[in-house]
């Protein structure tokens, strides 16, 4: 079988489940693990490199106003790869291609190819993507297997948390340029973790918010997740942002407690690494719960310095 997957989340449980050789190609952002990048790239994204998240958001709103795609499949790469399957999804234009900017470049294939498109909501929707990946490339055992080892995993952590009664109240903010809060299966990992998400609700959209509302919602722990970002951008973005006095007044701010996620590799994509971003924060929320998974290197703590000083107005 010859796949394309052009969804970072799926190119990872295709090599998970064994199958790196039958991948023939993939998105621009398929970089996990390292065997993915020397994969064939058959799409590309039309955002402005190097754009800042405002002009990102501000290019995304436009192009989605305008019924125009952020990214552009390579038909002829495409083709000549003649794959049997390829794997998309329906959940976030932002992600990946459109049903419809495939189905655009499937129209030259004198043979079309099956495509599997998935559309992940929430936790059990990730596991479940995961068996349907097994099943449609004939690896159902080792899907199985992945998701018992998930499983397993997901019960040391709520072993681990088990008479934890005091849960503490946590935003997670998913883009900074405007703010927006995690969605989808975020808040779910919030509270598998030990925590209560105090914006999102698991399996609803994420959705925009003021820097006002994080200052009354007073978070205990305020997680910098940007999408698609790694901990260190994540933390370099946050220092850049404009903050108001008040922001002081946020006891996540007050107590130190604010902090950059590995986001591109533990939140954003729906995957099976999204039980070591539970674990990351398990051990954040809970440092002295006894978290077997080893998720040290998923977050940074943001300096006091960082949180200290008023540098602008409420956006």
């Amino acid at each position: 079988m010859r796949i394309v997957s052009l969804l970072p989340s799926a190119t990872e449980v295709l090599f998970a489940l064994g199958l790196e050789r039958e991948v023939v190609g993939v998105s621009h952002e398929c970089d996990f693990p390292a065997g993915a990048r020397s994969k064939t790239v058959v799409m590309s994204s039309r955002v402005p490199h190097g754009a800042r998240p405002q002009e990102i958001d501000a290019f995304v709103r436009q192009q989605v106003a305008r019924g125009q795609s952020l990214y552009a499949v390579d038909a002829e790469a495409l083709e000549q790869l003649a794959p049997d399957l390829i794997v998309t999804q329906d959940l976030c234009h932002v992600c990946a291609a459109s049903p419809d900017d495939l189905a655009t470049a499937l129209s030259r294939f004198e043979n079309r190819p099956e495509v599997l498109c998935l559309n992940p909501q929430d936790l059990g929707d990730v596991w479940r993507d995961v068996l349907w990946i097994g099943e449609e490339t004939c690896r159902g055992p080792q899907a199985e297997a992945l998701v018992k080892k998930i499983g397993e995993d997901l019960g040391q952590i709520a072993h681990a948390l088990h008479g934890i009664t005091e849960r503490p109240r946590v935003a997670c903010l998913e883009w900074l340029g405007p703010l927006y809060v995690g969605g989808h299966w975020v808040p779910e990992m919030i509270h598998r973790a030990g925590g209560e998400d105090v914006f999102g609700s698991a399996g609803t959209p994420s959705f925009r918010i003021s820097m006002e509302d994080v200052v009354v919602h007073a978070p205990d722990i305020l997680l910098i997740a940007p999408c698609g970002y790694s901990a260190d951008q994540a933390r370099n973005e946050y220092s850049g942002l404009a903050l108001p006095a008040e922001w002081s007044s946020i006891p996540a701010v007050r107590n130190n407690r604010v902090y950059a996620i590995e986001a591109n590799s533990y939140m954003s994509r729906p995957g099976p690494r999204l039980v070591t971003g539970i674990a990351a924060l398990a051990k954040l929320f809970h440092p002295t719960a006894d978290i077997h998974l080893d998720a040290n290197h998923a977050v940074l703590p943001i300096s006091a310095e960082a949180n200290s000083s008023a540098r602008g107005a409420f956006v």
